[in-house]
């Protein structure tokens, strides 16, 4: 009988959390979205019409049709399947360059908003180090150092994707490190981990979550960026920004090479946003 009563509250659950997700627009368009490009991320061979590298010198900047929907590139490879294909690039760069900056941001944030003192000191002043220069400036220039490539860009994009993260966490650490239950985990004889990890960080770690959806979209961009200048995914990998930065030669008479590449990353970005706004009234809704 226990199992049963269990099983139906865990049905009341996820039933009030649909409700809570179909009521909030933002997060429901932005979820649609960003599970299509996963579907098409993961299953992209399923969803392309022909080889992204197939070179085919008779269907040379053809425009869009029924055999070609996004027309051809320069070298006759059809740009559809090149874009489907780019989306599992461009999904995987956006979270593995979102995802290690999160986790080393939080830790970062979680001791000196923990600690205090010279510590907090010394990890403020590293910090104000790497905020004192511009996000994609410091990208341009780790990765002009260390050489164009995905490797060398994702070390790029961890270096210095870190610093809004550990703001964050820490701002909402100094506000509840002394709270009651706080406190009372160290009358018990807590350690200092076990506090951190399963009493304040679960507290404090909502606004990161929110963050981290938009950030998907500047990782994605700034990767894009990188692509455009020469720095980032090499061809013939098909990445958006490849894409777009392959097809400026020829937008006078084949436009389709930048705008159908460009406009689907202008939607993917545009769901994520959504996504992360959608999760912040979520979560302020919640917090009422």
């Amino acid at each position: 009988m226990g199992q049963i009563f269990a099983s139906l509250r865990r049905r009341g659950a996820w039933r009030k959390g649909y409700k809570l997700i179909l009521g909030n627009s933002s997060l429901t368009i932005g979820l649609a979205i960003v599970a299509l490009m996963c579907i098409v991320a993961l299953v992209p061979e399923s969803i392309a019409t022909h080889s992204p590298n197939d070179h085919n010198v008779d269907a040379i900047l053809q425009p869009p049709s029924a055999e070609h929907y996004f027309g051809t590139d320069n070298f006759g490879r059809d740009l559809y399947s090149r874009v489907v294909w780019g989306a599992r690039v461009d999904l995987q760069l956006g979270l593995v360059a979102m995802i290690v900056p999160f986790v080393v941001g939080s830790l970062i944030g979680l001791l000196a908003g923990y600690y205090g003192r010279w510590i907090d000191a010394l990890l403020m002043r590293i910090l104000d180090i790497f905020l004192a220069f511009p996000f994609t400036l410091v990208i341009i220039v780790i990765v002009a150092i260390i050489g164009p490539g995905t490797a060398n860009l994702y070390i790029a994009m961890w270096l210095v994707g870190w610093r809004t993260y550990a703001r964050l966490i820490r701002s909402e650490v100094l506000v509840i490190r002394d709270a009651e239950y706080v406190q009372a985990a160290r009358v018990l004889g807590y350690s200092d981990a076990r506090i951190l990890l399963r009493h304040i960080l679960p507290n404090v770690v909502s606004s990161c979550i929110v963050y981290g959806a938009s950030d998907v979209v500047m990782c994605m961009l700034a990767g894009a960026a990188m692509s455009f200048l020469g720095l980032g995914i090499q061809p013939p990998t098909p990445e958006w920004g490849a894409l777009i930065a392959g097809g400026r030669a020829f937008i006078s008479k084949a436009w389709w090479l930048t705008a159908l590449p460009g406009l689907c990353l202008a939607i993917v970005g545009t769901g994520f946003s959504l996504v992360g706004d959608g999760l912040s009234d979520l979560l302020r809704t919640k917090g009422r």
